[in-house]
């Protein structure tokens, strides 16, 4: 029986030699990359790769590794692109990205339009990120907000994306791509539901409670307290409010926000029924402007990726030879192109990182139809 010590030390002596040829591999493809510096051509060449990988391939003397040999060799092509990109990055050859860096989001003076009606907690997203020195207004649809900005009626949108219990907003990524439009700011607001009654309104008398569909699932424990109400669901929450304040039926209550009840002249009749205590919904604020602050520290981005083994990671492993935190990603599926999906990623990262164009350069010769949805501060609670 072959002893194992010397086989670990044939193994060694072998890997000490890929070692060798990987480096003398590399700094020849750092000459590729000085040639391709000076000449302006492109740093993927698909058709060029593809060849070479059915030249390897052909090497081999089995099935087992003829795959072996292109999963090693489509990474150390794609490690070897990701160092021209650094050097194209070193010589400034990368173009500028057409995004324009702005000291501060202009948050006075401004039109805002949000979706939904007075009360909404989308509204109460705007007042929390722009203060009370804009003028708003709102629109039935998200699909209003952004035709709003594309039309000049508004210089910004406030729109949900995300919230912690139901997830993502699928409609709002889909808009992203359809619009011109891009992320700005984000701001997040606790949903912390109330039951709301007319003023003198006891939790005794009433018979009928109003909220949003999730509005009354999200309170469905204190609701099972009360399983004598007839729960009824309207669009929103707010619009719940503005029907127990027209209707003046001390009979009826909203499960609302506490900010909806101050619009339409409410009381709390109970506090803390949210059956989530964490639930907080992530609204994006857009502009139609391609903008982003000087201490941006998020970066969205959509991309296609191809429709082939292994391209989505090779497309995300731009984020980890950068060193870039990916923080998200969500996919969707393309409209007429059945099982084919577009992906929606957010990291972190501002557009004047050189990890971040290096990232992003990769990302852009590889990858289909990419859209820079924005670059901004994240985290405003």
């Amino acid at each position: 029986m072959t002893d194992l010590s010397a086989l670990r030390e044939e193994i060694d002596a072998i890997d000490q030699q890929i070692v060798t040829l990987y480096e003398k591999r590399m700094a020849v493809c750092e000459e590729v990359a000085e040639y391709k510096i000076q000449t302006g051509k492109k740093v993927f060449d698909k058709e060029r790769e593809d060849a070479k990988i059915a030249t390897l391939t052909a090497m081999t003397h089995s099935s087992f590794n003829g795959h072996a040999v292109e999963e090693l060799f489509r990474q150390i092509m794609s490690i070897s692109r990701k160092r021209q990109y650094q050097l194209l990055t070193r010589e400034g050859v990368i173009g500028r990205l057409s995004f324009t860096q702005v000291e501060e989001i202009e948050r006075e003076n401004v039109r805002v339009v949000f979706q939904g009606v007075e009360g909404a907690y989308a509204q109460a997203a705007m007042k929390a990120y722009f203060g009370d020195k804009v003028s708003s207004f709102a629109v039935a649809k998200w699909r209003d907000a952004l035709e709003a900005i594309a039309e000049g009626m508004a210089d910004f949108a406030v729109l949900p994306i995300e919230n912690s219990t139901a997830g993502f907003v699928s409609e709002i990524y889909d808009l992203l791509m359809k619009y011109d439009d891009y992320i700005v700011g984000e701001q997040i607001i606790r949903v912390e539901h109330v039951l709301l009654g007319l003023p003198g309104a006891k939790l005794s008398g009433i018979r009928t409670v109003y909220s949003h569909e999730q509005g009354l699932m999200q309170c469905e424990e204190f609701l099972n307290g009360h399983r004598d109400w007839q729960q009824e669901a309207v669009d929103n929450t707010a619009m719940a409010a503005k029907k127990v304040a027209k209707e003046q039926d001390a009979s009826q209550a909203a499960i609302a926000s506490a900010f909806a009840g101050e619009v339409f002249g409410l009381e709390i009749l109970k506090e803390h029924i949210s059956t989530s205590a964490g639930n907080s919904t992530r609204f994006i604020i857009v502009s139609n402007q391609r903008i982003f602050q000087k201490d941006a520290n998020k970066i969205s981005i959509c991309f296609e990726a191809p429709h082939r083994s292994g391209a989505l990671y090779n497309i995300l492993s731009h984020f980890i030879y950068n060193n870039l935190n990916m923080s998200k990603i969500e996919s969707r599926p393309i409209p007429e192109r059945n099982w084919e999906y577009r992906f929606f990623v957010d990291v972190e990262g501002n557009l004047n990182d050189s990890a971040v164009k290096n990232a992003l350069r990769g990302i852009t010769e590889e990858a289909a139809n990419v859209k820079i949805l924005g670059n901004y501060y994240g985290g405003n609670v």
